[in-house]
């Protein structure tokens, strides 16, 4: 993993033909205030999404399991209702794996024929023909470690073929599992739970690096389930009259050029407060406090 102090609120090339803003938006919450839990006001989660394209997002990523316990509100549901039809160049990542459970929850599937009643769910609540970048995901919170992911992948890849989706990506994996994958079919992106505090997959990002595949961290800023290492953050924060969250999405974008920061939020203030932070350039002062 290599550091630099390039300004990094530039573009990458996804799979190799989707320019997409480095800062992007994360769709979770704009259902609930979490990955689970009672709706938000939709009215407010349609209006943040309009807001981020103002604000020049194009990259959004969403899950048809996004939604609320009662499932009255959904993540893709909003982004149709907001968005469709959908601008030039706006790209829509989704992922499959969890499935619905008859109690209402969620549970992580190994069946490689549930994966296209996902993808195609995908579709329809999205309002699309072909998806741009759908990630299969594997773990929960963690990759499972020496578990194969070949019969899932080459489902996908089969959907892939038949131009249901453009891009695959992977979530919650290890360099193993990248490694398999990318014997079947070309990977674009991977999503690994990864931020300035928690940074185990150091490894599996220099790999990404050094293939040209985007790392598109879920949590940029915890997510409430791990710490940013605030009180380092803070430091650097203070100097450029920042947030601690800004400086942390800053030290993501800057932790390599192949990183992509997709923050979620159900606020409007909160989202131009993220989107800002592609802003700040970090000096190698910043980068030493922050290693």
């Amino acid at each position: 993993m290599t550091l630099d102090t390039h300004t990094p609120f530039d573009t990458f090339l996804l799979g190799g033909d989707l320019p997409v803003n480095r800062i992007g938006f994360g769709a979770m919450r704009l259902s609930t205030n979490g990955f689970t839990g009672p709706a938000r006001d939709p009215e407010a989660g349609r209006a943040v999404l309009r807001r981020a394209v103002e604000l020049g997002v194009d990259h959004i990523d969403t899950a048809s399991f996004y939604r609320s316990d009662d499932g009255a509100v959904s993540a893709n549901a909003l982004i149709r209702e907001a968005l469709h039809p959908y601008p030039a160049g706006l790209v829509l990542a989704t992922k499959v794996g969890p499935w619905d459970t008859p109690d209402g929850g969620l549970r992580q599937t190994t069946d490689p024929a549930a994966l296209r009643p996902m993808v195609e769910a995908n579709l329809e609540t999205l309002g699309v023909d072909r998806l741009d970048v759908v990630y299969l995901r594997v773990g929960a919170m963690e990759p499972p470690h020496g578990e194969s992911i070949a019969a899932q992948f080459e489902t996908l890849a089969a959907m892939r073929e038949e131009g249901l989706i453009r891009h695959l990506g992977l979530s919650n994996v290890d360099t193993a599992h990248l490694a398999e994958a990318r014997t079947i079919a070309p990977v674009v992106a991977v999503q690994n739970h990864f931020h300035s505090g928690k940074r185990d997959d150091a490894e599996l990002l220099t790999a990404c690096e050094e293939a040209g595949i985007a790392f598109v961290p879920f949590f940029p800023l915890g997510g409430g389930t791990s710490d940013l290492d605030a009180d380092r953050v803070a430091k650097v924060a203070e100097r450029h009259g920042a947030t601690v969250h800004q400086i942390a999405l800053a030290w993501l974008l800057a932790s390599s050029p192949v990183t992509l920061a997709i923050p979620g939020t159900g606020s409007p203030d909160h989202l131009a407060e993220n989107i800002a932070a592609g802003s700040i350039t970090l000096t190698p002062e910043d980068l030493s406090d922050l290693a």
